[in-house]
């Protein structure tokens, strides 16, 4: 049965991540290797198939750790979207609680069911204009108490409080969110996110939190895209890679400043129990930045093709999937079933998945990466066949979990068992 229309009522594998892979089998760095290995242990199955290399999978885990450098790390479930993998994290040494994307998730996560613990720390990313959700919170003493929403203003206390009275529900514990972004010579780099960007600016709102009955401010958030979720080696473009990496000079001094001001200015109103920023691709800035307490990762763990343009550090391609060759047009190209899962984002080639196995293949330039049908061409296409596997990796990691309900997990070269995806559970949350 394919991953994309197995049963969601599938009990997950085990996944355990405790011990890193040996040396040995890293398989992955050999593309020759690694590629017709997954073909092998998956033939059995029809497409779409998606895969967890638990060895990758391991190896990334570990990795982030080291890179974090005994900072913890929350992980980023938007990045992931596997509940079992989520949780498989969450038992190492190193890493607690989540950085979930929305509200419902996040109440979804901090319940628990007969298959998973409840998680007893979540920080919703997001500030939420869930109605029904923040019901739910206000209404439960235990979702209260393992739940934290992203306020940014006033107005987000305000529509709390139109949804439920202070004097009607538990207390809700907030984390204010500071704007990481960069003013630099040519404006402003980085993401819309929170209008709060001055120590002075996020002392006022800390005040006027701390002023309102209903509400506790436990923590800050400041994430820093521009440093974090931006490539500084793109392949091919030297200029731009220069000019990314002297903006993030700049950018790393100036953040680490303001930030560190801005928390004094904080602590100095609330007790914070947790000042969060970075992500995957500035794990070791951010743990440098003593003003933070925990780093919030998760892309990381399954390698999207994304990180392929970072100097640092080069994650295991943990996530794939495989799709089947269904036709011939010419005989010096080969069309595919789907591959049109294009990742979020600026619309560019980077954000379309990639081809990693065969090598030799390209997609069609008048038609790319379609819905329903890729045709590839190159050196290799000829050689394809009617139900060969091409082998795709995603731009971004946890995407490509919404695409299908299950993962197929392979180890040393062979299915050990699957897991259902937040889809595969029957959770769409965005």
């Amino acid at each position: 049965m394919s991953t994309g229309m197995a049963a969601s009522a599938a009990k997950a594998s085990t996944i355990d991540l405790s011990l890193p892979p040996e040396a040995s089998r890293r398989r992955w760095g050999n593309a020759a290797l690694y590629w017709p290995s997954l073909t092998a242990a998956t033939a059995h199955l029809d497409a779409p198939v998606a895969v967890l290399e638990l060895d990758a999978l391991r190896a990334n885990a570990h990795d982030m750790l080291r890179r974090a450098a005994g900072t913890p790390i929350r992980v980023a479930s938007k990045s992931v979207r596997v509940r079992s993998v989520v949780d498989a994290v969450l038992a190492l040494p190193g890493y607690h609680g989540v950085l979930a994307y929305t509200l419902a998730e996040g109440l979804w996560l901090a319940e628990g069911d007969k298959e998973h613990a409840p998680i007893e720390d979540v920080v919703i990313g997001y500030p939420t204009a869930d109605k029904s959700a923040l019901r739910r919170l206000a209404s439960s003493p235990e979702l209260a108490s393992r739940v934290t929403l992203m306020v940014d203003s006033v107005d987000h206390l305000d529509f709390i409080d139109r949804v439920v009275a202070p004097d009607k529900r538990e207390t809700i514990r907030v984390a204010l969110e500071l704007d990481a972004s960069w003013y630099g010579p040519v404006g402003r780099i980085g993401v819309f996110r929170s209008p709060v960007h001055s120590a002075e600016q996020a002392a006022t709102l800390a005040a006027r939190i701390a002023s309102r009955a209903g509400f506790s401010l436990v923590g800050m958030m400041a994430y820093e895209a521009q440093i974090a979720g931006q490539g500084d080696a793109p392949a091919g473009r030297p200029g731009y890679a220069a000019t990314v990496r002297w903006m993030q000079r700049n950018s790393k001094a100036e953040l680490k400043e303001r930030r560190a001001a801005a928390v004094e200015a904080v602590r100095g109103i609330a007790d914070l129990q947790f000042v969060n920023g970075g992500g995957t691709g500035s794990l070791e800035y951010t743990s440098s930045d003593s003003s933070v307490t925990e780093i919030a990762a998760g892309s990381g763990l399954l390698g999207g093709h994304l990180f392929d343009n970072y100097r640092s550090f080069a994650p295991a391609p943990a996530a794939a999937f495989a799709l089947d060759v269904v036709r011939k047009a010419e005989p010096g190209n080969a069309t595919i079933l789907g591959a049109g899962w294009v990742a979020s984002g600026p619309p560019a080639v980077d954000r379309l998945p990639r081809i990693t196995w065969p090598t030799g293949l390209r997609m069609a330039p008048r038609e790319m990466a379609g819905e329903v049908q890729t045709p590839v061409t190159g050196p290799n296409a000829a050689g394809l066949r009617l139900s060969d596997r091409v082998w795709f990796r995603h731009t971004k990691s946890g995407e490509l979990s919404e695409h299908v309900n299950e993962f197929v997990l392979v180890e040393g070269a062979a299915v050990v068992g699957s897991t259902p995806t937040y889809r595969g559970d029957g959770k769409a949350f965005l």
